[in-house]
């Protein structure tokens, strides 16, 4: 234990973060960027295959079904199998899936398409949330869940230009358009990343031979102190599964994702609503959100960890974002001030994440955790499904999305009490 001991913690834990998270973000980037590029695919398929706003708006939420009923199995399937198995074929079933995207020339095979493609990614962030739970103490959580999901707005951030390009220079090339293009070209980097797992994913700590066996030691003590600071942490399936404090976290990510997704899904049809009409141009200006989004995960998450405070580190970007998504009802033709109403909600909801998903994991352990962790993303899932279909709806019905902005708006609120709710002395840590 000496030797342990003797080992530089800062040092240890910033090779780790550097062996795990660059990898693990770019895989992250992968998963998101093949979620979210049907929003910019929708600019040109609908017209193509004479797609109702509704129709596309089902067929986008359809994939958050097939990921709420497959969420908690694959995590525990995770936990047997171990991370490096399970999360390649996570990556290499959801990349193949998504390039499928590209062959639909229905509603019934566009619906069915999605729902698979949610069905292979379920498992994936839980399951990597879970992982880094194995290396890290909770105490460290904050930055590294930072580092690891700033993949989520880079995706936006290289994917909104990198879309807008593929669409506008690949159309009609071999006879395909450019959203057929976008689908198959945006699947490989998930499909190379999978089968690159195998190579660059150690399933535990003990499995590394990149670390020393004193490294190792000092891994393990740390975890083990940071397993005795939590006396009252559960441990099974059913605590996972029942406790309250899971389901309150289910409620907050919901309305975190309400947000997230009519943004990621939508924000390009806000800006072409304003006059802008080219897709790469289209893409440049959804990079804005993201960059600054990417900013906020980092201060955010340092500011959490440095505090050792999670609870408040949530709730007033909340707050911003609820009036950020109300305003920009007032400002629907308005360029400049959609980009940065939108952008201020994109900080609001995304900089939280690092604190908020560093709570799971402060009152459940082991096979509770990894069920925790999905059942909490489950619930939250369920956003994407009403995201998406609500604000197509509304669309149809109205011609305005202003409704369902309000909506979403009134939810932010509604998880910014449920923040507040939770007991600071067992998340603040």
């Amino acid at each position: 234990m000496g030797a342990a001991q003797s080992v530089d913690a800062d040092q240890l834990y910033k090779k780790i973060t550097w062996r795990l998270i660059p990898f693990l973000c770019f895989c992250y980037l992968a998963a998101y960027l093949d979620r979210i590029n049907i929003g910019f695919a929708k600019l040109q398929m609908m017209g193509d295959l004479q797609f109702s706003e509704a129709a596309y708006g089902l067929g986008a939420g359809l994939f958050f079904v097939g990921y709420i009923l497959f969420e908690v199995p694959s995590n525990l399937v995770l936990t047997k199998v171990g991370a490096r198995l399970w999360i390649a074929r996570i990556m290499i079933t959801w990349g193949l899936l998504s390039a499928a995207t590209m062959l639909v020339s229905t509603p019934t095979q566009f619906y069915i398409v999605r729902f698979l493609l949610g069905a292979a990614e379920a498992g994936f962030l839980p399951g990597v949330l879970y992982y880094l739970t194995l290396w890290f103490p909770t105490y460290r959580r904050g930055r590294i869940m930072a580092l690891f999901v700033i993949g989520l707005p880079l995706s936006s951030v290289i994917g909104g230009p990198l879309s807008g390009w593929i669409m506008s220079h690949f159309d009609h090339v071999q006879g395909l358009r450019g959203w057929q293009w976008l689908f198959l070209l945006e699947s490989i980097p998930s499909v190379l990343l999978g089968f690159l797992t195998f190579v660059a994913l150690p399933n535990s700590f003990r499995d590394a031979k990149w670390l020393s066996g004193d490294e190792k030691a000092r891994i393990a003590a740390d975890l083990h102190g940071d397993d005795s600071e939590a006396k009252h942490a559960g441990h099974s399936f059913k605590e996972g599964l029942l406790n309250l404090k899971v389901w309150m976290l289910g409620g907050i990510d919901f309305a975190i994702l309400l947000t997230a997704y009519a943004i990621g899904f939508w924000l390009p049809t806000f800006i072409r609503k304003t006059g802008v009409v080219d897709p790469f141009h289209i893409g440049l200006l959804t990079m804005i959100p993201n960059i600054l989004a990417v900013i906020g995960i980092l201060l955010i998450g340092a500011s959490s960890d440095r505090m050792r405070e999670r609870r408040w580190h949530i709730i007033v970007p909340f707050l911003a974002a609820s009036a950020a998504m109300a305003a920009s009802t007032f400002f629907a033709e308005n360029l400049v001030a959609t980009v940065a109403l939108f952008t201020i909600a994109s900080v609001g909801v995304l900089g939280p994440l690092p604190a908020y998903f560093s709570l799971p994991a402060t009152f459940l352990k082991g096979t509770a955790a990894a069920t925790g962790f999905a059942m909490a993303i489950s619930l939250a899932s369920i956003a994407g499904l009403v995201s998406n279909s609500l604000i197509g709806i509304v669309i149809d019905l109205t011609g305005s999305s202003s409704a369902a902005l309000w909506f979403f708006s009134g939810c932010l609120v509604i998880g910014a009490l449920l923040v507040y709710a939770l007991p600071p002395k067992v998340v603040n840590r």
